[in-house]
């Protein structure tokens, strides 16, 4: 019979989420993922002069539905995705196409059962900087510095994505590193599932 005196007690081990940041762009959709990884998803042309905004209407849309197809896959089924909300204020062409498949994400997640929260893009320059409003090049500078392991190789797309990722994890309790009160308060302000999936 075993002494139970000389077995060793050690503490739980705690296991983190996945979580997954989603920064949705027609071109460059940043992902980040808490199992250390950064990359970038978007329409690939066929030439130059390829754009998806200017194709023929079903030519544009099967070029989503392959874009939309692509992000769902490279996201998975983690417990938590941060996704970006749109930029309601953004210039430029594509905002039709742009607003779509924003919500198909948004909607291929929840057919999934995937939780979403949803960060803006102030509140995620908040978390990154600590000021609701910074350059692309302060977020990249504040990702290597804070988030070294997720290597985005000076890509704002990527790097938007592991703030996003960086957050989600800091919401849900575990912290990639301590993070200032000031950067924090942006938790708050941001809009979170009720429920995050536990397996």
């Amino acid at each position: 019979m075993t002494d139970l005196a000389t077995i060793p007690i050690t503490a739980p081990t705690i296991v983190a989420p996945v979580v997954i940041g989603l920064d949705t762009s027609l071109t460059a959709t940043g992902i980040a993922s808490s199992l250390g990884w950064c990359d970038t998803v978007g329409y690939k042309p066929l030439n130059k002069n390829d754009k998806i905004t200017t194709q023929p209407h079903d030519r544009r849309l099967r070029s989503l539905l392959g874009l939309l197809g692509d992000v769902i896959l490279a996201v998975g089924k983690p417990n938590l995705v941060v996704l970006e909300s749109p930029s309601l204020r953004s210039l430029g062409g594509g905002g039709h196409e742009r607003a779509w498949l924003w919500w198909e994400v948004y909607r291929g997640l929840a057919a999934r059962d995937v939780p979403v929260a949803l960060m803006s893009p102030s509140q995620r320059m908040m978390y990154a900087t600590g000021k609701g409003s910074a350059t692309k090049s302060a977020v990249v500078d504040a990702v290597a510095r804070r988030w070294p392991a997720w290597t985005t190789g000076g890509d704002d797309n990527r790097a938007d994505a592991v703030v996003l990722m960086a957050a989600g994890l800091d919401y849900l309790g575990h912290p990639i590193t301590p993070m200032p009160a000031a950067h924090r308060a942006s938790l708050v302000k941001a809009i979170w599932p009720e429920e995050v999936r536990g397996d």
